[in-house]
């Protein structure tokens, strides 16, 4: 049993790492086999075939975040928000950082995700499950919520704005090799400069999609 969660993860692994720097459809089993030091047969008796290794990819790393999005939309769901405001903004705040932070450590899932948008998130669309409804189904009402009380800055709709501010993060990761080229002396990578950047992504969102409590109005229905 253990030799077989070595394996499986040798080649989660590795599928994560091809499917990083080839997207999904330039990526190769022959290649993930390379990688993971393991044969096709195996691959396939894991996960059956490509795109079922590409799905639990993707899991794995939902899983990796899964615990402080659930302890962000308990917090969320628990608060009144014509009374906790600034709570609001600070769990966001933890949110996009705590995302953040994951995508400077995981930098082949954020090229996944990079690819993913790229390709109009079509692999994604083929491997969702019912969890990932269920999962809209929990946010959406929660965020509503706050729309409702007038605390979202735009009208669009509430889970729409969240994805697209929570995307920023991947956005702004994505930049900095650009710059590099054509700034070599820069070191964008460096701890100082990945502290100045997660403060001004984290407050761009915190202050793009929340207005301040004085300006805040219940939205008209």
């Amino acid at each position: 049993m253990h030799d077989a969660e070595g394996a499986r993860e040798a080649i989660l692994n590795a599928g994560e790492e091809v499917f990083a720097e080839h997207g999904f459809d330039g990526a190769r089993i022959d290649a993930i086999a390379k990688v993971s030091g393991y044969n096709k047969s195996l691959i396939f008796q894991y996960f059956e075939d490509k795109l079922g290794l590409y799905a639990a990819v993707i899991r794995r790393a939902d899983e990796q975040t899964r615990t402080w999005q659930n302890e962000a939309l308990s917090a969320l769901s628990a608060t009144e928000p014509d009374k906790s405001v600034e709570q609001i903004k600070n769990l966001l705040r933890m949110y996009v950082g705590e995302y953040f932070d994951y995508l400077v450590e995981h930098p082949q899932i954020m090229r996944i995700y990079n690819w993913e948008m790229a390709e109009g998130w079509q692999t994604m669309s083929k491997i969702f499950t019912q969890r990932d409804f269920d999962d809209v189904d929990e946010f959406a009402p929660v965020l509503a919520k706050l729309q409702d009380a007038g605390l979202l800055r735009s009208g669009l709709d509430p889970l729409l704005q969240f994805s697209t501010a929570i995307f920023t993060v991947a956005l702004y990761l994505a930049i900095p090799p650009l710059y590099k080229t054509l700034m070599p002396s820069a070191d964008f990578s460096s701890t100082t400069e990945l502290a100045f950047a997660r403060e001004f992504v984290v407050d761009f969102v915190a202050h793009g999609l929340l207005i301040t409590p004085a300006k805040a109005k219940p939205r008209k229905k």
